[in-house]
């Protein structure tokens, strides 16, 4: 079953482009979301693991895991704003400096925020909850999520 099918969405014969398409453009879809939902889910286990291998703190994990979470309070100012924030908070780009800089210096608590920033975001991933598009929290890269209007 592709993720067209699962959607309810039904195609268009001339185009090619499903309802699918139309809601969400620029989406992955089928095959390709399955493997970016797969590399989530490695993602998520990779980091949790290390940190349970690293001996960190789990009250720490289960505080700090959500955090990223409150980047969803930029959406007040607006879906633009809000698209931004929240994809500053679930790209890969600052935990992964955070890691590399943690590596640098040998500091366990930075290493332990980036690994616990990084199973966030390969939790949502998992979860198929990807960076957002300006057009609203419910347009993502992974796909439409939501109820749709």
């Amino acid at each position: 079953m592709t993720d067209t099918a699962s959607a309810g969405a039904a195609g268009d014969a001339t185009s090619g482009e499903t309802t699918l398409d139309k809601m969400a453009p620029g989406a992955v879809t089928g095959g390709v979301r399955t493997l970016l939902r797969l590399e989530g889910f490695a993602l998520f286990a990779g980091m949790t693991l290390l940190y349970g291998v690293w001996d960190g703190s789990w009250w720490i994990y289960g505080i700090l895991f959500f955090v990223p979470d409150l980047s969803f309070a930029a959406y007040l100012a607006g879906p633009r704003f809000g698209a931004m924030i929240y994809n500053a908070a679930h790209s890969y780009l600052a935990p992964m400096s955070m890691m590399t800089l943690g590596f640098a210096t040998t500091e366990p608590l930075i290493l332990s925020i980036a690994m616990i920033w990084l199973a966030h975001i390969g939790f949502d991933r998992m979860l198929g909850y990807g960076l957002k598009y300006a057009a609203g929290f419910g347009f993502t890269h992974m796909g439409r999520i939501g109820k749709i209007r």
